[in-house]
């Protein structure tokens, strides 16, 4: 088979965009480095499968010049002066992923004439943040103290989520690209991000990121919900990006969490206890990670203080993590990487006829019995 005409700097850029080393390309393709130089070029059957290794388009590589590939909603990923890098095919294909699914969600929704949601947009920036709060948890019929109806905060995380979704919005977490378990999503390049809509807003949190971190970036794009904008979010170290938008959601996301008042209040008293922070935690049924962001927030503690506390239980999460059995339910599994709301819209389209299986199977990434199993396991999960 005869090579094709192909641009180095395309072969490159493809490769850098993927996030690989030459050395990973060579290991599939002997040639890879002369192609890079323009040395050599490939044939038809191995520029496919080089476009398979480097999750690129084949079309791609016919361009003259490497595309700009920009984010399709706003990108609240940088702090203070560090710059982000050009975003990865695994981010790309999840934010796309998602648009498709709140595209079919709201046309259907408008179809079966559903009225929009209120809450949507309803706040600006000037609104104060602990008044904004208020709304929120009244929205979400949760009272000021209703953490502590839940034994740990991985079950208050879950009532969260439960909660959100009952108002309409579909939350989706996940680790991977759809369930590809060798394309899993970086907690570096981004925690999560925002999808608004007044019929199908969607809230997407990055799985692998520390569950300790989870429940705050729900808070915060939630909180951008009411503000009525979209975003991809890095929160590194729980702090936002040096934008107006960005500061006021964290203020709103922690007084929804850890309200100020009872905050101050608890804390001359777990200052003097050996773990402050796993003694408010327990107290808001948020993890200690949040709580030592809180207290940071409202200058009960020093940076110093906070990082190493913070670096120090990152690094005891993953540990426990590496330690804790792989897999799980396949099917509990997918209530989060799918997300209640948006799976329980497409099973009830497809069995009163108004979506086609085959259009179902696509939009949740699962086929034939897997679907009937995952739709007859929704039936089962308790609210």
């Amino acid at each position: 088979m005869s090579a094709v005409s192909v641009s180095p700097q395309i072969i490159r850029w493809a490769r850098e965009r993927a996030g690989l080393s030459t050395a990973a390309l060579v290991e599939h393709f002997p040639k890879y480095e002369q192609w890079e130089a323009g040395e050599k070029a490939p044939t038809l059957h191995q520029l496919e499968k080089l476009a398979q290794r480097t999750l690129t388009p084949l079309g791609y590589f016919f361009l003259p010049e490497p595309p700009e590939e920009t984010l399709p909603v706003p990108d609240f990923r940088t702090v203070r002066d560090r710059g982000v890098r050009r975003p990865s095919p695994n981010l790309l294909e999840t934010i796309q992923t998602m648009q498709r699914r709140q595209d079919w969600l709201r046309d259907y929704l408008r179809e079966a004439e559903q009225p929009a949601l209120e809450f949507v947009g309803t706040t600006t920036v000037s609104d104060e943040p602990i008044a904004v709060a208020s709304r929120v948890r009244g929205a979400l019929e949760l009272t000021a103290d209703w953490a502590q109806l839940y034994g740990t905060w991985s079950d208050a995380l879950r009532a969260l989520r439960r909660a959100i979704e009952t108002i309409g919005v579909m939350v989706v977490i996940n680790g991977v690209v759809g369930n590809s378990t060798r394309r899993r999503l970086d907690p570096n390049e981004f925690r999560g991000f925002v999808l608004p809509d007044r019929w199908a807003p969607l809230i997407f949190v990055n799985g692998v990121d520390a569950k300790a971190a989870q429940m705050f970036t729900l808070a915060h794009e939630l909180a951008h919900l009411w503000l009525g904008q979209g975003g991809v979010f890095g929160l590194a170290d729980m702090q936002p990006a040096d934008d107006v938008a960005e500061r006021w959601c964290n203020l709103v996301a922690a007084e929804l969490l850890v309200p100020e008042a009872e905050m101050k209040r608890l804390w001359p008293e777990a200052d003097q206890s050996q773990e402050p922070f796993q003694v408010l935690a327990r107290r808001f049924k948020v993890s200690p990670l949040v709580a030592a962001r809180r207290a940071l927030d409202l200058r009960l503690i020093s940076r110093d203080v906070f990082f190493s506390f913070y670096n120090h239980y990152l690094a005891e999460e993953r540990r426990h993590a590496e330690r804790r059995p792989s897999g799980g339910d396949f099917y509990l599994t997918q209530e989060v990487r799918i997300g209640r709301r948006f799976g329980e819209m497409v099973v009830r389209a497809a069995r009163e006829g108004h979506v086609l299986y085959q259009e179902a199977y696509r939009l949740t990434g699962l086929y034939g019995a897997t679907f009937d199993r995952y739709a007859k396991g929704l039936e089962g999960i308790g609210a």
